[in-house]
């Protein structure tokens, strides 16, 4: 019988508790809420110092030229929004600069996008207003990571893994295996319907746009379909990839893979990159919900392709959220710090 990494790690219980690991992660419950406040003091005092005329406020189309239509603080001036400190609903922005990477790396060779190069990209795609957005996640994910530290401890349960002795419910790793399929499915079958418009529009297929306004495009923005094919490959490709959190390679690589081949998958080599997509798809796709519900979009038959599509990004976002902390439940075997499994 061949075993899993997941059979592995549970057995692992058998060597009886493990020592105490004391490590800078392992205490990550005891100082989480210390650096969550001391992220908001720092915007705190940012505001202040924005409020009394200090340079760098990143809001506000006076500020950020590229928010105007796009973020909730287009309007925003530093005399009334930089004493207050909010936890504000980021844009698209910072998805593009993510995605923007690959892309260029890859052109970078063949001089393509004629426009931009890669010494460019950050004064493009990712300059300090865009940056801030990608902050305001940061402490967002420090004060849920409070949150969760505090209940874990009201619990009595672990800060480290937060089981509390109990194998029963939905975290169980049979449990978790079920639900997380059917979250899998949500999370692969939304990015290939975007991919779908953006692969047709580049062979001039007209899938939720008009033919005319397809060729307008093209003429003002040369390249502009090539480059949605390859937003269109690299979200079929994550596509692909979330299946692994699923399937067996998704546990070993495979042996397609030089140098790897055979090994174990690394659980956070999964899960970090795609809480982090999760995280900025959910934004991208709130943005053009808002867009939405202010009027802002005309849905048309000849329009309905360059939106519809995103409006479903939250749901791929919460379902890819949601399949990654399957497996995260399926991998997470013996907790080195309780030794709970």
């Amino acid at each position: 019988m061949t075993l899993t990494p997941t059979d592995v790690d549970n057995a692992r219980t058998a060597a009886g508790p493990p020592p105490a690991d004391r490590s800078w992660r392992a205490r990550w419950p005891e100082r989480v809420g210390w650096a969550a406040a001391a992220w908001s003091l720092v915007y705190a005092l940012l505001g202040l110092y924005w409020w009394r005329g200090g340079a760098g406020f990143p809001f506000g189309s006076a500020h950020d030229p590229t928010a105007r239509g796009v973020s909730l603080l287009e309007h925003a001036q530093a005399e009334t929004a930089g004493p207050a400190l909010a936890v504000v609903i980021p844009d698209y922005r910072p998805l593009l600069a993510l995605v923007r990477v690959p892309m260029l790396l890859v052109g970078a060779p063949f001089g393509w996008p004629e426009q931009v190069r890669l010494s460019q990209f950050f004064e493009i795609f990712l300059p300090w207003p865009v940056l801030n957005q990608i902050l305001f996640i940061c402490g967002g994910l420090l004060w849920a990571a409070t949150a969760l530290a505090y209940r874990r401890r009201t619990r009595a349960a672990c800060g480290n893994c937060g089981r509390d002795g109990t194998r029963t419910g939905w975290t169980t790793p049979g449990a978790a295996a079920r639900w997380g399929r059917w979250a899998v499915a949500v999370a692969v079958a939304i990015p290939i319907g975007y991919s779908l418009t953006r692969w047709a529009w580049a062979l001039d297929i007209p899938l939720g746009v008009s033919r005319e306004g397809l060729h307008k495009e093209a003429a003002e923005s040369p390249g502009i379909w090539l480059a949605g094919a390859m937003l269109a490959t690299m979200g079929a490709g994550g596509a692909l990839l979330t299946v692994g959190l699923i399937r067996p390679w998704g546990e070993v690589y495979p042996r397609w893979i030089p140098y790897l081949r055979g090994k174990r998958v690394r659980p956070r080599t999964a899960i970090i990159p795609a809480t982090a997509v999760a995280l900025l798809v959910t934004s991208a796709g709130l943005m053009f919900l808002r867009w939405l519900v202010l009027g802002r979009i005309d849905l048309t038959a000849d329009t309905w392709g360059l939106f519809v599509p995103e409006f479903f990004w939250p749901l791929w976002g919460g379902a890819l959220g949601l399949a990654t902390l399957a497996y995260h439940l399926r991998r997470r075997g013996r907790c080195r710090h309780c030794g709970r499994t």
